[in-house]
């Protein structure tokens, strides 16, 4: 297997405090890993500087083995939902065909068979129908979805997303997770900022532990073990599976 994300001695500071120290980390092509860890681990942050949203203080990222810079239109991302500005007068049609710009080249407008993707991809999240809506209007779900599709007509080879079932409704996470699950089977990389440790098992080939440092990496039933998780969860109980329930001190 190829290496679709590889990362080395990363080092990221925000608002002055270093919220990522010596991270390193390869990613298989072909992957569908979650990136776990307690509040305030660092885990929006690492993604966001792999993307190089944010400036990184040291270490290096690669993506298939290039920069980002020369990689950016392989590349989607999902950001989370309080990073989106839901008021802006976009319908979802147009939000989804933004997600071709990046093949357009400069200056181009989308044409008929852009549009046609965009349609096509709104049909696989479910939310064909809603097209003429303004975005603002969907459930947080809807939302979401609409977003997925706008990745999906970008035609990438790795996708990011950050916390993309935070606050949505159980139809619209099955259908994101069967989508994502589709994508990884179809050999694109998947990674995904993840909060809900119980469903860990189910969604994801392997998890990223995180808590400023890495605390592991790996299969999911390795990394879910409780003398893994106990390194990064302190004096706080959680659900590793629908069938086990450890208590970490």
């Amino acid at each position: 297997m190829s290496k679709a994300l590889t990362i080395k001695d990363l080092y990221v500071s925000y608002q002055g405090n270093q919220v990522i120290q010596n991270v390193s980390f390869e990613i298989e092509n072909g992957s569908l890993v979650g990136i776990i860890g307690p509040n305030g681990a660092g885990k929006s942050t690492l993604m966001k500087a792999i993307l190089e949203l944010i400036p990184r203080d040291n270490g290096t990222i690669e993506i298939y083995g290039h920069s980002i810079q020369k990689y950016r239109k392989h590349v989607a991302y999902v950001p989370q939902r309080s990073d989106i500005d839901w008021d802006f007068p976009i319908t979802v049609l147009d939000v989804v065909i933004l997600g071709t710009y990046p093949n357009l080249g400069l200056l181009n407008r989308p044409k008929k068979k852009d549009i046609e993707l965009a349609i096509e991809c709104l049909r696989k999240v479910g939310m064909e129908t809603f097209k003429n809506r303004q975005i603002g209007e969907l459930s947080g779900g809807q939302q979401q979805r609409v977003f997925l599709a706008r990745a999906l007509a970008q035609k990438t080879e790795i996708l990011f997303l950050d916390e993309p079932f935070v606050g949505i409704d159980m139809k619209s996470e099955e259908t994101i997770i069967k989508i994502l699950k589709e994508l990884r089977n179809s050999g694109k990389t998947i990674i995904v900022v993840h909060h809900d440790l119980s469903k860990a098992e189910r969604y994801f080939d392997n998890l990223l532990l995180l808590n400023r440092n890495l605390i592991g990496y790996g299969k999911v039933k390795d990394v879910l073990n409780p003398d893994v998780i106990s390194k990064a969860y302190t004096n706080e109980a959680f659900i590793l599976s629908e069938r086990q329930k450890v208590s970490l001190r």
